[in-house]
């Protein structure tokens, strides 16, 4: 099947379904680089769309873990709560559940299972990318694949595709040092929302833009 892989969405419902009526479901695997949450102005309602596309298409969707939904569970933990997390993002998610206890407490264990990356034999997707880091895995570290800044390693065989790090265009970005898409073209800033269709041997075959709508945004 070919990927069609979309970048951060941060709670913004509308843009995100927009760009979904792109997805090919019978043909293509839908992949998600996490940062379904925090920001925007539908975060419930965007954690509630991608479950259910999971839980209807469960071999050929893929949302993953992202740094603000490991920030959103380890508040709701017991380590909690996050205070650095409501200053970067949080105060906007705790608010929204604020009256839908019942759905948070649906959506935090779905958000538990999200893995950390998808690959095949020519693709690698997580969230932040792997560095030329001995802490390139683990989820936790400033080098780790959540939370990565800063250049990411070349694999042998795999092009990487990521999010976390905004572009400053509001387009999709290309390292071709390390042989890495940027997908994170700033939804919560009022930017653009994107998608890449790829081969399952990461041929870029379309990139899609949706531009921000304006009810997304705080």
């Amino acid at each position: 099947m070919n990927l069609l892989i979309i970048g951060d969405v941060h709670g913004c419902i509308h843009t995100f379904s927009e760009l979904l009526t792109h997805w090919r479901p019978a043909t293509e695997h839908l992949i998600q680089v996490g940062d379904l949450v925090d920001r925007g102005r539908h975060v419930p309602e965007t954690v509630a769309l991608a479950r259910q596309l999971s839980e209807q298409h469960p071999d050929t969707t893929t949302f993953l873990m992202g740094n603000h939904e490991q920030s959103m569970l380890r508040h709701y933990g017991p380590e909690g709560p996050y205070l650095d997390w409501l200053e970067w993002g949080g105060r906007t998610t705790v608010a929204q559940y604020k009256a839908r206890p019942r759905q948070l407490a649906q959506h935090l264990p779905w958000l538990a299972q999200r893995p950390l990356l998808w690959q095949n034999e020519h693709v690698l997707v997580s969230h932040a990318g792997l560095a030329d880091s001995l802490h390139a895995l683990d989820p936790t570290h400033p080098d780790g694949l959540l939370w990565r800044r800063g250049p990411l390693r070349k694999l042998p065989t795999q092009r990487q595709v990521v999010g976390h790090t905004p572009t400053d265009d509001g387009d999709p970005q290309l390292d071709t040092d390390s042989d890495t898409i940027y997908l994170d073209t700033g939804a919560y800033l009022g930017r653009n929302l994107a998608g890449v269709r790829l081969t399952p041997t990461g041929e870029v075959l379309d990139m899609i833009l949706i531009p921000t709508h304006a009810t997304d945004l705080r």
